[in-house]
């Protein structure tokens, strides 16, 4: 199994507190990877762990990129906007738009994570009336999906995305489902962070945390092939 990035004995602290303990997270290349787990379990953190949002108290961030087609870079060093430019782009739950900025404007930020406004509308139509709006006076699902756009129309080669569909209606977040389902087939890597497998994820393998643990993990099995096939 190629990877594309892993986490290695992984410990993450905010103060007293250890939020990760001593997490083996192999994230494989070209698929998709859901980490499932209740609030609490470390699911964020360890997407802010493989982005660089926080740094390691204790183990290793391991690079594999290309699916494994190079050998191993540690990069537990490099600050977030060095593994950004390696092709790691995080949709973090908190806001993760400009907000002093027009629509428009957040879709054509420059930089190697930069998307484009007339791809962001084709994947989001609704935002074609708020090109000239600004980001932060938009509502909840808006900004979610400017958000989303900034990361699903970027080069980047793997997508951490924590619970990308808050304040989506259903129908925008099977439309989102579909478009990594797409991605993935493409080659690249996407890791979602739920806090429950979802119904319309494509998904291929799956890790639950709790309490700063994975306590289980699997594959999903290829269907038999039909009768007479």
């Amino acid at each position: 199994m190629a990877l594309e990035i892993e986490l290695r004995g992984a410990r993450v602290r905010y103060g007293p507190l250890e939020a990760l303990h001593g997490v083996d997270l192999a994230v494989p290349a070209g698929a998709m990877t859901v980490l499932v787990g209740r609030n609490g379990s470390g699911r964020s953190t360890a997407l802010h762990a493989l982005a660089g949002v926080v740094p390691l108290a204790a183990g290793r961030v391991l690079w594999h990129g290309r699916g494994g087609a190079v050998a191993a870079r540690e990069i537990t060093a490099l600050d977030t906007y060095r593994r950004s430019r390696l092709g790691i782009a995080l949709l973090s739950a908190e806001q993760a738009v400009f907000p002093s900025l027009t629509v428009a404007e957040n879709l054509v930020v420059p930089g190697p994570l930069g998307g484009g406004v007339e791809a962001g509308v084709e994947l989001f139509p609704e935002l074609s009336r708020l090109l000239p709006r600004t980001a932060g006076t938009l509502s909840g699902g808006e900004q979610r999906m400017v958000a989303l756009c900034r990361v699903l129309t970027s080069p980047a080669r793997l997508l951490l995305l924590d619970e990308f569909g808050l304040g989506l209606a259903e129908e925008v977040v099977a439309r989102v489902h579909a478009s990594l389902a797409s991605l993935v087939a493409s080659g690249r890597t996407v890791l979602l962070a739920e806090q429950a497998l979802p119904d319309e994820a494509a998904w291929d393998y799956v890790y639950e945390l709790r309490r700063g643990d994975v306590v289980a993990a699997r594959e999903r099995q290829a269907p038999p092939p039909l009768s007479g096939a």
